[in-house]
């Protein structure tokens, strides 16, 4: 993880990120989107605090969410990465929240609150223990090992697809 000042501005800058301000600690907070989508990234390099708009970090080689923001406003795009678990995750995410096509067991460590669709399908879930509090949108958790539908606490506000 970056923690000097000048290394995390380059790191940005070199991203093309916009809009940033970056605290004494050394966590960054973005005023608009972070696409870091692509960029062949094995950990987010640095810590983001809040980001208003999207977080896209998928079709990387992840295998952590270490670095991510705490909030997003918008979507937040973690699929197509090499994930075996959602620790540290946004706790809040304003829009949808997609962590398709990973390596996941568990949901452990997903967002207590997704405002749109979680999606989180082609997984190697057997349960959805550790799912969001509440999704505002639909919850697809199809293409992983149910035999059953699947128990879920969470509170949806659209439709479970899980075959």
């Amino acid at each position: 993880m970056l923690t000097n000042h000048d290394d995390i501005k380059a790191w940005l800058d070199g991203m093309n990120i916009e809009n940033y301000t970056i605290n004494q600690s050394g966590i960054v907070t973005v005023d608009g989107n972070v696409d870091i989508s692509r960029k062949g990234l094995l950990k987010i390099p640095v810590q983001f605090g809040s980001v208003s708009g999207d977080f896209y970090c998928g079709f990387n080689h992840l295998t952590s969410l270490d670095g991510s923001p705490r909030n997003v406003g918008g979507d937040f795009h973690c699929s197509c990465n090499r994930l075996t678990t959602l620790n540290g995750s946004p706790r809040e995410v304003g829009g949808e929240f997609n962590c398709r096509n990973n390596r996941l067991k568990s949901l452990n460590g997903s967002p207590r609150n997704v405002g749109g669709g979680f999606y989180c399908s082609f997984n190697r879930l057997s349960s959805l223990h550790g799912s969001p509090q509440e999704v505002g949108g639909d919850f697809n958790c199809s293409g992983n090992s149910f035999k059953t539908i699947p128990n879920c606490d969470t509170t949806i506000n659209g439709q479970l697809f899980w075959y």
